[in-house]
């Protein structure tokens, strides 16, 4: 029988499994989305929505799982984070709503006004969620004003501090990288060769942003690095996230694209091994007195519960990964534009 304890580490990790999966998969969704705009021909527009099409909507049902484990498993953590980043979560939500229409209507005419229109929300929407998650990520970072009922008000200067902000380009740059390298696997011809360029841009965008943030939260927020420190072998995830980032350019330019957006994937999953390292075990940090935070044991929900849970999602996340195999498996290879296409 599961003790609680170890009821509460798994279901983090649970949770901390479909934070990752989101933001390697969607990631790649986003980046595509902020990338839309610097193609100007309409059918080089149509294969960047036709890439994504299919699997756009499966790669949010993980953005859907990171909510529903928080607010069942977490329900102080869910109820404090979503009131004092009310603004943030509602700009959040803003754009996730403006990418899903603007995705389905975008095709629905062929008028030049109309599919500008729904082009620019499509762009736009990527980045307000993009930079949205970096900000978020950079504020549990950072920590917040919350006091021992575990209330606290995020006003707009709190949401947008400066730490938070460099973590929000931090995403940006990071799932534009990540979003070329895909669309790449995904084109030929000629705007796979624009895309090419692209990348090697984009990897040089993210690799100054990573290195002033890296600098920034080693100087400004030394507790992330607190339990490496203290056990050395951890060293091994903070190093695989930046040789994953020099192994991309290695196997880009061997035109081995697929294992690139591979080494690209393990990047992100090593930057949030990183940060769940840094901040466990507590997922909201207080910064008017550690004893306020809110941490997986504090605030988890009871252990009949949690066992309920791990019961669900050990029948549940296996469909989601078999589903999404299915799909991928389906839409494989290059993209090509029929009568169905978006």
């Amino acid at each position: 029988m599961l003790t609680l304890e170890l009821l509460q580490i798994s279901y983090y990790v649970v949770f901390g499994l479909a934070v990752t999966l989101y933001a390697i998969l969607d990631g790649f969704d986003l980046g595509t989305g902020m990338l839309h705009l610097c193609t100007p021909k309409d059918h080089d527009r149509r294969i960047f929505l036709n890439a994504i099409g299919p699997v756009w909507d499966g790669n949010s049902v993980w953005l859907v799982i990171v909510m529903g484990t928080l607010f069942a498993g977490f329900p102080p953590i869910f109820a404090s984070l979503f009131s004092g980043f009310y603004l943030l979560a509602m700009i959040l939500m803003f754009g996730l709503m403006l990418r899903a229409v603007a995705i389905e209507f975008r095709s629905k005419q062929e008028g030049l006004n109309w599919r500008s229109f729904w082009d620019h929300t499509f762009c736009y929407s990527s980045y307000i969620i993009a930079f949205g998650v970096g900000a978020t990520l950079g504020n549990l970072i950072e920590g917040v004003p919350m006091n021992a009922e575990g209330d606290f008000q995020a006003g707009f200067l709190t949401t947008f501090r400066p730490y938070p902000v460099l973590i929000g380009l931090l995403a940006v740059t990071l799932f534009s990288m990540h979003g070329a390298i895909y669309l790449c696997m995904k084109t030929e011809g000629g705007l796979h060769e624009k895309l090419r360029r692209w990348v090697t841009k984009l990897v040089l965008c993210f690799g100054v942003v990573f290195a002033a943030a890296t600098v920034a939260t080693l100087w400004f927020m030394p507790h992330m690095s607190d339990r490496v420190l203290a056990h050395p072998y951890l060293f091994i995830f903070p190093i695989g996230a930046l040789l994953s980032l020099f192994n991309v350019v290695r196997l880009f330019k061997k035109g081995k694209d697929l294992w690139a957006f591979g080494s690209s994937a393990l990047s992100i999953a090593c930057l949030f091994v990183t940060f769940a390292l840094g901040t466990f075990p507590s997922l909201v940090h207080s910064t008017l007195d550690p004893n306020n935070s809110l941490t997986i044991y504090n605030s988890s929900s009871s252990k009949l519960t949690l066992t309920v849970l791990m019961v669900i999602v050990v029948t549940g996340i296996p469909l989601v990964f078999v589903y999404g195999g299915i799909v991928y498996r389906i839409f494989k290879g290059k993209v090509t534009l029929d009568q169905s296409s978006y």
